[in-house]
């Protein structure tokens, strides 16, 4: 019996030591290198037409009215902007999470089916073919503060007319906001909603 224990207890403290403390060091250590240590990328404005929108202000975090949080989903409807991914715990980051619906959920469909008729209504000129899943499904984490480009780009026309700008304008900035994959290859291009709808809002 001893001959399984002592192996036992031995590799359950190895397994102690090393993922509590060394793995959590070397993660720790990784992160730092990352924007703000780990914390996320921080962007301040001092766009007034965005604080009185009360745009990409996060409410987790009350004290710090004048910090975005570009990591963090956040609720963007207004005609004026760019629309951000639906969020299933209405963009809490105390509560991420998904809504564990499969896709042959009548609730889950009706829901879809809301979001879609709601884009189509905002959108008139976009055909229900056109318009990209991600503006009407929710992400597994409900935080997402990416788009595709694709999805940005059939927004154009209705933030083009109500702003009174340009729709080549609005393709430039998307362009330039637009994220490449990483080395190229490892995931999709994608834009940072708050980061794009700052750029909206230095159009003159």
């Amino acid at each position: 019996m001893k001959q399984n224990i002592l192996p036992a207890f031995r590799l359950t403290l190895i397994c102690l030591i090393f993922f509590s403390g060394f793995y959590t060091l070397v993660i720790f250590g990784i992160a730092q290198a990352a924007p703000n240590g780990g914390k996320g990328e921080v962007i301040t404005s001092e766009n007034s037409q965005l604080k009185s929108k009360q745009l990409g202000k996060t409410s987790d975090f009350p004290k710090m009215t004048s910090y975005y949080y570009s990591n963090i989903g956040q609720k963007f409807d207004k005609d004026d902007y760019f629309w951000s991914r639906p969020s299933a715990v209405n963009y809490n980051a105390a509560g991420a999470g998904g809504s564990n619906k499969g896709p042959s959920n009548p609730d889950y469909l009706k829901t879809v089916q809301e979001r879609i008729d709601n884009f189509i209504k905002h959108n008139p000129d976009v055909k229900k073919s056109e318009i990209p899943s991600d503006l009407v499904t929710a992400s597994g984490s409900g935080l997402d503060p990416n788009i595709s480009v694709q999805a940005a780009k059939v927004q154009v026309k209705r933030i083009a007319k109500i702003r009174n700008i340009g729709e080549n304008e609005i393709r430039q900035i998307i362009a330039s906001n637009t994220e490449k994959p990483i080395f190229g290859i490892l995931g999709t291009e994608k834009i940072n909603v708050l980061k794009l709808n700052i750029a909206l809002d230095g159009l003159k």
